[in-house]
């Protein structure tokens, strides 16, 4: 409780200086004092650097490029930009947060930014653009350093191909907020992004595909990939130079780009342009490699040699999620491998794969990076977890002493919606707000002190773009919500959410003047207005049967939920919403204790079809004095689409009744998928 209690004041007095003179940085520095005076940039100044050679002529660029500069050397201002540290000290950087530190001097006659490393300094510079107001920078003095190496933003650019001029202008965007590793999504389902010279067939047969809309190539089931020339050919590839002069472009701004080369699932391309490398070996069949076979490594190894020439990035990302692995069970090949191996699951044959493959990426100095699903088996001995399905897998891991970076769904999925959903653009789900976003804490304070904070990099913001096609909506996705990525990445003391609201409202501005198309938080409504207040009725904190389970995954408040007075907000997995998918149906029996009159009985129902909720095809509400002989009230059934993506409505019955027992039931039509409701109202 101390501790809480000093770290809230020392968060107030670090931001108090800054709301006075009105220092809006993002992100949060660790602490400030503000000084009598300005540095005015309407007067020539001199540049003297002691970082030399071309990072040292880079540092200088983007300082005049960022700041309106009259630069002359024998001018009287003077900017300074001094390192302290050694050639191995900014090699070591982007793995220790103190080797990025700066501190940052502002007097009227000249500026100082002090760093053991370049990589410090230019995080000195960034804060110094930031601060800058009106031609003039407010004398002060600024400690800085992050709490995390690893803050990091991923780009999936495997459902929807973008420019190599896209991922440029990200980047810009990235190191103005300090984040520093960009995870490129370049292998999926949805396309081969990359060029492989040994393996020509992966661009030409599958970087190109028949429909640009997602919904109807993959929900709606075309799932055709064609070749460039093909009319109506939509998708695109990164030449081998493209991916150079991206990892460049990024390393000279202190971002280090990671690539992720998808398997064993999540290869329906590969299986498609060489299909003997899967279990079938029939294009269409399947989308995870076949492990039993050694051309599997064979390939892999190759693409992968071709992927570290390009890529200089510690980690390599190899996902490992959601494979399927079901054609394993009967496939000779890869039963005849677990034979060989003593391996008695095909969740371990998949870790074979990933021990493997992890040995061959330690072999060439790397190491493997992986979604949670590499935990299960067995974890490969050297690799470290991006937890994804929560943080459960994060913890898990770095109990084990693996590394480990934070991405939870819940936080961190910025293909969310993050306003009222069907005023937004079209998204795959959920409800993700600034707020929430901003309120995440990678380690909190009951892991710190312990192996998960010793072993936690840092986090990552996630933009997976099935329902994203257009460069705006997905910088409207990105931006704001990758800032607080950044600050909750970089911070260590935070500030209120409302302060930090206040500085992305104005960040907004410099990134809407730069030609970005964030989402207008002057616009935001926030949550459903349902889930601010508990409703009071008959059938609250009534015992409530369940006929059919709920989903342990969505179980909310469990047995209470339905009858506990909350309200969902606008997303199925904020704890209020309970979801079912056993048996298709909600079928549950409320006792209201004694025998009441009842008029009306009423419950909201959800659809987010991308996440496969759907609203319920068939709803009956009956009564019951004795719980056994029910009288039926309402038996409707109502037609179920696709469309729209996104919405709330409420099924119910209004009229005269009397009894003790409320049955309640509804049931999923043909598209099957979740049922997810929040609370019966019993009027």
């Amino acid at each position: 409780m101390k501790h809480s209690f000093m770290r809230a004041l020392l968060s107030l007095m670090v931001f108090l200086p800054l709301v006075l003179e009105a220092q809006y940085v993002i992100p949060q520095p660790e602490t400030v004092t503000v000084n009598e005076g300005f540095f005015a940039l309407d007067s020539p100044v001199a540049i003297h650097s002691s970082v030399k050679g071309k990072e040292g002529r880079f540092l200088k660029e983007y300082l005049t490029e960022s700041l309106p500069l009259q630069v002359s050397s024998s001018a009287e201002q003077v900017i300074r930009l001094i390192t302290t540290g050694t050639k191995e000290d900014a090699k070591m950087a982007p793995m220790k947060a103190d080797l990025q530190a700066y501190t940052l001097d502002v007097t009227p006659r000249q500026i100082t930014v002090k760093s053991a490393t370049p990589m410090g300094v230019f995080y000195g510079m960034v804060t110094l653009r930031q601060m800058m107001e009106n031609g003039k920078v407010r004398s002060c003095h600024v400690s800085d350093r992050p709490r995390f190496t690893y803050r990091g933003l991923m780009i999936d650019c495997s459902r929807h191909f973008w420019s190599k001029d896209f991922i440029l202008k990200q980047i810009d965007a990235m190191a103005y907020f300090k984040l520093d590793r960009l995870h490129l999504h370049l292998t999926d389902a949805g396309g081969w992004r990359i060029e492989i010279k040994k393996y020509p067939k992966l661009t030409e047969e599958t970087a190109y595909r028949t429909q640009s809309d997602w919904t109807k190539w993959w929900i709606e089931n075309d799932r055709h990939y064609c070749r460039q020339d093909t009319p109506g050919a939509y998708g695109g590839y990164y030449t081998q130079a493209d991916l150079k002069e991206i990892v460049k472009y990024a390393a000279q701004r202190h971002i280090i780009v990671i690539p992720e080369i998808e398997m064993p699932g999540h290869s329906e391309e590969v299986c498609y342009a060489y299909p003997e490398l899967s279990c079938l070996k029939k294009p269409y069949t399947s989308g995870d490699l076949c492990v039993g076979n050694e051309k599997t490594f064979t390939f892999l190894e190759n693409v992968l040699k071709e992927v570290m020439k390009i890529f200089p990035s510690q980690y390599i990302h190899i996902g490992g999620d959601e494979a399927s692995r079901k054609a394993w069970e009967s496939c000779p090949l890869c039963q005849k491998r677990m034979q060989e191996e003593g391996l008695k699951t095909v969740e371990e044959l998949q870790s074979y794969l990933t021990a493997r493959i992890e040995r061959y990426l330690n072999a060439h100095g790397r190491q493997l990076l992986g979604w949670d699903e590499i935990l299960e088996g067995q974890l490969a001995p050297n690799a470290a977890v991006m937890s994804w399905r929560g943080e459960e897998g994060g913890i898990h891991a770095s109990n084990l002493g693996h590394h480990v970076v934070m991405s939870p769904g819940k936080y961190c999925y910025l293909d969310h919606y993050q306003d009222v959903p069907f005023s937004q653009p079209k998204a795959i789900g959920g409800f993700l707000p600034l707020e929430t976003v901003y309120s995440y804490d990678p380690v909190p304070m009951r892991f710190q002190s312990t192996k998960v904070e010793q072993y936690v990099d840092g986090m990552q913001g996630n933009l997976w773009t099935e329902f994203i096609s257009t460069p705006s909506h997905a910088e409207y996705m990105l931006w704001p919500r990758a800032m607080a990525i950044a600050e909750v990445g970089w911070s260590a003391h935070k500030t209120t959410y409302t302060h930090f609201r206040e500085r992305a409202l104005l960040a907004e501005r410099h990134l809407q003047a730069k030609g970005y198309h964030p989402f207008d938080l002057t616009k935001e409504v926030g949550n459903r207005k349902e889930s601010l207040a508990l409703v009071d009725h008959l059938a609250r904190g009534c015992k409530v049967v369940y006929h059919a389970p709920y989903s342990q995954s969505y179980a909310a408040a469990g047995d209470a939920t339905l009858t506990d007075g909350k309200r969902g907000g606008w997303t199925y997995g904020d704890g209020t919403w309970q979801g079912f998918i056993d048996k298709g149906r909600l079928d549950v029996t409320i006792d209201l204790g004694t025998s009441k009159d009842v008029h009306e009985i009423s419950a909201d129902m959800m659809q987010s079809s991308g996440a496969e909720v759907f609203l319920p095809a068939k709803v009956i509400i009956a009564v019951s004095d004795d719980g056994e002989h029910f009288q039926t009230l309402s038996d409707k059934e109502y037609p179920v689409k696709k469309d729209p993506d996104y919405s709330i409505r409420n099924y119910g019955w209004k009229g005269s009744a009397r009894g003790r027992y409320i049955r309640f039931q509804a049931l999923n039509g043909s598209f099957g998928g979740w049922i997810f409701t929040d609370e019966i109202i019993v009027q």
